[in-house]
Formats: structure tokens, sequence, C-alpha cells
């Protein structure tokens, strides 16, 4: 069984940067979907970045569209960890971020909801402030 270990979150002030990790134990991540989802408070969790793990690289990568261009997702199959850099951060990116394995129609991202997961990690908190 797949087990989801994050790191990275903080505190950062507008503008600033932050790369989460998430590693993964007892299962790899090649010919996997992984992917990182966040949720604010009150509202749905909803998936912002996915890739898929090829036994040599990296396959198709979705994004949501709140955070294209400024986050990017990465794979180090050899290390089975995730990374996702986040730059350009905004206060409305605060919000719980989650490590996720075996994402669900990671397609569904780039439309901004409709995506889900097999496994998750615990949760990273990121806060923006003004």
């Amino acid at each position: 069984q797949v087990q989801l270990l994050e790191s990275g979150g903080g505190s950062v002030q507008t503008g600033g940067s932050l790369r989460l990790s998430c590693t993964t134990s007892g299962a790899s991540i090649r010919l996997r979907w992984m992917g990182w989802f966040r949720q604010e408070p009150g509202k749905e969790r909803e998936g912002i970045a996915a890739l898929y793990v090829r036994s040599g690289g990296t396959g198709s990568i979705y994004y949501a569209d709140s955070v294209k261009g400024r986050f990017t997702i990465s794979q180090d199959s050899a290390n089975n960890t995730i990374y996702l850099q986040m730059n350009n951060l905004k206060p409305e990116d605060t919000a719980v971020y989650y490590c996720a394995a075996d994402v669900i129609s990671a397609s569904r991202i780039a439309g901004g909801r409709g995506a889900s997961a097999g496994t998750w990690g615990q949760g990273l908190q990121v806060t923006v402030s003004s």
C-alpha cells in the first residue's frame, strides 16, 4: 500500500515561492498518475496539477487554470518523489495542499473540477500574506 510523505509548506508573502515535495513509500511512482490538490476552508478539494510517471520519464501533465504559468509539477522516479514548485504566490493560493497518488480523471484538472485520487498525503498548510 502506497504511503505519501509531504514536506515544504509554510508562510510566504505575495510574490514569493515555495517548493512542496512528496515521497512515496511502499510503492514506486512509476506508471502512476501523481498530483497535487488543495483545499480552502469550506470549499471542495480541487486538483491543481497532475502528471503521469512513465518508466522512462514524464508523460502528460495537466494544470488548473488558476496555477498555470506559476506552478510546475515534476517528478524524480529514482527517489519516488514528486515536487510542486510554486512561484509568484498570491493570497488566494492559501490552502492546505495534498499530494495524491493514482489520480482519477487527471485531465479534468484542466477544467477545474472532477478529479480525485486513490491515496492522499497528510496535507501541508500554505499561507500567502499580502
